[in-house]
């Protein structure tokens, strides 16, 4: 066993950091840039070696377990532990921050307050999939609202404060559920606050108060994931925020409500789960074709692409209420491939209107010509988007595929229908993703347009880029370097789930 605290180091280091940055000297925002990339930089390259070499593949145990008491008045914990649905997370979040980070190069007013928040949402990030205390998961779910806050509403666009003011009632809304359950789960049948993850797997509950309790933290993992009808606040906000925001937002903020839904709903609450997976596998069918029709109707680029980002996460949520190895995996993996294209999408959305200063698709055109580069990495992860063969998505949604049709849970004709409706979907993505690209890349409106001439992609965007394309080709090759990370505990919590 290593007593180490290597995840407290690890959850803890960017925060400590960013408050370094208000002591820094001044002299100009690169110092400051440089400062966060690096901490950034190391806190990956930390994360990495101890998951290298203190994390068994093969142990679907808990492992890293640190467990310190914090406040003594009512038994909390500062608890932390990591398996193998939390690894990945963890390692997309490092990765994705680092990138966005530096994909922050042009901000340069209030540099400070921005990297520091950077920073803060990195450990307010890294807190929800490591945290085994249901109090000290609620907490770090907490911690990274105010700086999407912040940055959203300082460092955004027009609609700014509107979006600001909506993300913040929807996601604090949704947080009211999450602490009620939080204090239910924890206070229930005891004189004294049960909060460990391990004692509360072993606890059971009266079916109704199982599925009040679901029901709650079913709202606030809608709210973040988002499932419909909670999702309004996802296209404003991605509309309005810097696109190194929107990374963090796409690549990991909508992730933790997935990683929620597996680690509380499904892990801690396996009763009600057997009954809402129906529904949820209803909702998850809706969403994909909601979504997908809802999306070509937006002429803004990044809301576009924020419509697609909540039809992929349909799949996410119908692999986890398929009940199965294999859908489950999908769903762990499907997380992981969304985040990196995602990111991706917005990063070169986010570039192509530092160049030509529009966010309308119908006011675009015939910039392929002009900046070939920027065409080719768009395409590129457009075609990743739709699930093209040799990518992740395709794998991802293939796996989720066969764990829905496998399921033993429901009968043939149901799985027959959603599957059908599911294809849809899948049939519905390349026509937005396709009209997107031929209306922004095709045509000669700015290719013909006075003042046309403009700088394509430098050497940070293709450096970041080609960063993601790598793991995207790479887990769509070999996508057991994911879903072996995962396996073992899937096998737990379903041997778990079915034995109770």
């Amino acid at each position: 066993m290593n007593f180490f605290p290597w995840l407290t180091i690890i959850v803890v280091l960017p925060i400590f950091a960013g408050f370094s940055i208000f002591f820094l000297p001044h002299r100009g925002n690169k110092v400051i840039r440089w400062y966060t990339i690096s901490i950034c930089l190391l806190e990956l390259l930390l994360t990495t070696y101890v998951f290298c070499y203190h994390f068994q593949l093969d142990d679907p145990l808990i492992q890293l377990e640190q467990d310190f008491k914090w406040i003594n008045f009512f038994d909390f914990h500062w608890r932390l532990g990591i398996d193998g649905i939390s690894i990945g997370p963890i390692l997309l979040t490092g990765f994705i921050t680092t990138l966005a980070t530096l994909a922050a190069r042009p901000v340069t007013r209030d540099s400070r307050l921005f990297h520091f928040l950077m920073l803060a949402m990195y450990s307010g990030q890294i807190g929800p999939f490591s945290s085994r205390d249901l109090l000290l998961f609620f907490i770090m779910w907490e911690l990274e609202l105010i700086p999407v806050y912040l940055l959203l509403s300082m460092w955004g666009g027009k609609k700014r404060l509107y979006s600001a003011t909506k993300f913040i009632l929807y996601t604090a809304g949704g947080s009211i559920f999450l602490l009620m359950g939080v204090l239910g789960m924890g206070l229930y049948a005891s004189n004294e606050p049960t909060l460990n993850f391990e004692t509360l797997a072993n606890q059971s509950y009266p079916v109704a108060l199982e599925i009040i309790f679901y029901f709650g933290f079913l709202i606030a993992y809608a709210v973040k994931s988002p499932i419909i009808p909670l999702h309004t606040w996802l296209p404003d906000t991605h509309g309005e925020a810097h696109y190194s925001t929107c990374m963090l937002l796409a690549g990991i903020l909508l992730k933790m409500g997935a990683y929620g839904l597996v680690r509380i709903n499904m892990e801690l609450l396996p009763h009600a789960h057997s009954l809402f997976s129906p529904w949820l596998i209803i909702v998850g069918t809706g969403q994909i074709i909601y979504a997908a029709l809802t999306s070509p109707g937006q002429r803004n680029l990044k809301k576009r692409i924020a419509y697609s980002s909540v039809s992929h996460m349909g799949f996410t949520i119908i692999g986890i209420a398929s009940v199965t190895d294999m859908g489950l995996n999908g769903a762990i993996l499907q997380i992981i491939s969304h985040g990196f294209i995602g990111a991706a999408l917005f990063f070169l959305a986010g570039t192509s209107y530092d160049r030509i200063r529009l966010v309308y698709l119908d006011e675009m055109g015939g910039i392929a010509i002009p900046m070939p580069k920027i065409f080719t990495m768009f395409s590129s992860f457009s075609m990743a988007s739709l699930a093209l063969p040799g990518m992740s998505g395709f794998v991802a949604e293939l796996v989720i595929f066969f764990g829905i049709i496998t399921s033993p849970k429901y009968l043939l004709m149901p799985k027959i229908l959603i599957t059908f409706v599911m294809a849809i979907g899948m049939i519905l993505t390349p026509i937005y993703s396709l009209s997107m690209s031929r209306q922004m890349f095709y045509g000669y409106k700015q290719f013909n347009a006075k003042n046309s001439y403009f700088f394509d992609s430098g050497p940070r965007e293709l450096f970041v880029s080609i960063c993601i394309f790598l793991p995207v080709i790479g887990i769509g090759i070999y996508p057991d370097f994911v879903l072996s990370l995962s396996v073992d505990k899937v096998e737990a919590i379903l041997s778990n789930y079915f034995s109770r």
